[in-house]
């Protein structure tokens, strides 16, 4: 079985594709970050009048992707300690990974899934922070 899953809790898409897919019994998720449904607010980001960012803070946009994950994977009958895999793109390791990390560790305390951090140099929108995960339903 392979299913399509929009979680209606989560962020939009900023693209053609699903939040989720289901396929058997695995999750895999699109790539996931910080913003808010029904909005181009992103938590934590400071822009200017043409869209660039001024500042940002990593540590409110890893609470803001954390909890939509959790959304998408709530939407899709899974939850947080189903997580088998995830990784993690950063626009600045240098700046942001201790604090990340730190973050992460709260989150996933009790469930310890694989694990990649990447930096890249961009994201689609203004954002520090997309995860893509696999979970098990």
């Amino acid at each position: 079985m392979i299913e399509n899953i929009h979680a209606s809790e989560a962020p939009e898409p900023v693209g053609l594709y699903p939040h989720a897919k289901r396929v058997g019994n695995l999750l895999f998720l699109s790539g996931v970050g910080p913003r808010k449904k029904g909005s181009k607010e992103i938590p934590g980001v400071t822009l200017d009048d043409k869209g660039n960012i001024i500042s940002y803070n990593i540590e409110e946009q890893c609470h803001s992707v954390f909890n939509n994950v959790r959304m998408v994977l709530e939407a899709s009958g899974s939850t947080w300690e189903n997580l088998v895999d995830v990784t993690v793109f950063l626009t600045n390791m240098k700046d942001d990974f201790a604090t990340y990390n730190k973050i992460y560790a709260q989150y996933f305390k009790d469930n310890l899934p694989c694990r990649t951090t990447v930096e890249i140099n961009a994201l689609p929108t203004p954002i520090a922070i997309e995860l893509k995960c696999i979970a098990t339903i």
